[in-house]
């Protein structure tokens, strides 16, 4: 079965992933689209020795992958990392669910002087495999983590806000500067989605407020909303490593003390004058009595992660109790900006 790796860290974003090997400048590169499997490793001398891997890549039906993983795991892989191999777009998994595209590709990483030839016979013994294309391939080592760190650059939302690499300078003239460690991929601010909340927040800075970054991530739009003047803010995620990034990215931004990083399970019952939401519509639709309830009337709330087409559904679980502002649209994805109704009566959402 799979197992993921404990001595490593999985960063990802919604291009790129890499499994980190704990060295500064060392990453074992697997590139993938939205979801990854990383088998558990007998040694991690076998990432730091390498100046090269060997690729193996095969595309099958997306029930016949969890066999083909473990067969190439079997053989000594590296790493097995899933892509999409037909431009599927899947998005609002269930909670605990992990769907697979139709046609998956698998991508299996070995060391250099691996007998890819055995390996693919190895496939090819299983009868559902037989004869199923492989591509071979050697990818040279680099800096995978300079990589990543090479496309993300100092960028400004709105007129003040400044996102930067920990240690790129500012602009000359940068007005409020957010800086984030790279590595943790989680939100940069490169997706349209975190963009347009960043430009949000900057247009409607959360002065003295108290607000809520639920499905935080990175962290990155709890502490922008620090950084532009709120006295309070909550960052909530179910994922315990995007609670660890948004606490790195804390201490680089010197916030701690007006951030409160927690599990949705153990925030306290205190109405907040702001609340933003960037995770998927389904949720924000079951969602929207929980979020709701944190917010005062008169309060605003944010919600973007919303493929276009699917911004109705989301305004309709709110609309016994939010005025929403016309959505707004960066690509395929939708952006939700309302205000509580004042005076809080009548208010069922999402019920």
């Amino acid at each position: 079965m799979w197992r993921s790796w404990p001595a490593g860290r999985i960063y990802t974003t919604w291009k790129r992933s890499w499994a980190f090997d704990g060295r500064p400048g060392r990453a074992l590169p697997v590139p993938l689209l939205c979801r990854y499997m990383v088998p558990a490793m007998p040694a991690r001398a076998a990432l730091t020795r390498m100046s090269s891997w060997i690729q193996l890549s095969v595309t099958v039906r997306n029930d016949l992958v969890e066999r083909v993983g473990e067969q190439l795991e079997a053989a000594g892989a590296l790493a097995v990392t899933l892509q999409d191999a037909a431009a599927e777009l899947l998005v609002e998994p269930e909670p605990g669910a992990a769907p697979l595209w139709q046609q998956v590709q698998v991508v299996a990483l070995f060391d250099a002087d691996c007998d890819s030839a055995a390996i693919i016979r190895g496939l090819h013994a299983q009868p559902a495999l037989a004869g199923v294309p492989v591509q071979v391939g050697q990818l040279a080592d680099c800096d995978w983590s300079g990589t990543w760190r090479d496309s993300f650059r100092p960028t400004r939302f709105g007129q003040r806000l400044w996102v930067c690499p920990v240690d790129a300078p500012a602009p000359d003239g940068a007005g409020v500067v957010l800086r984030l460690d790279p590595g943790n991929a989680f939100g940069t601010g490169t997706h349209a989605t975190t963009a347009m909340c960043l430009e949000w927040l900057d247009a409607h800075p959360p002065l003295r407020g108290a607000v809520i970054d639920y499905g935080c991530g990175s962290g990155i739009l709890a502490i922008a909303a620090v950084l532009l003047g709120a006295a309070q803010a909550y960052a909530v995620d179910i994922d315990p490593q995007a609670l660890q990034a948004t606490r790195a990215n804390a201490r680089l931004n010197g916030v701690e003390a007006a951030l409160d990083i927690r599990l949705p399970a153990d925030l306290p019952p205190q109405p907040l004058d702001l609340v933003m939401a960037n995770i998927l519509a389904n949720p924000l639709q079951r969602l929207a009595g929980e979020l709701v309830v944190r917010l005062r009337p008169g309060g605003s709330i944010i919600m973007t992660g919303i493929i276009a087409g699917q911004e109705g559904a989301v305004m309709a679980a709110y609309a016994d109790c939010i005025d929403f502002a016309p959505p707004l649209r960066r690509a395929e994805w939708i952006f939700l900006s309302g205000t509580k109704h004042s005076s809080g009566a009548a208010c069922k959402a999402g019920r």
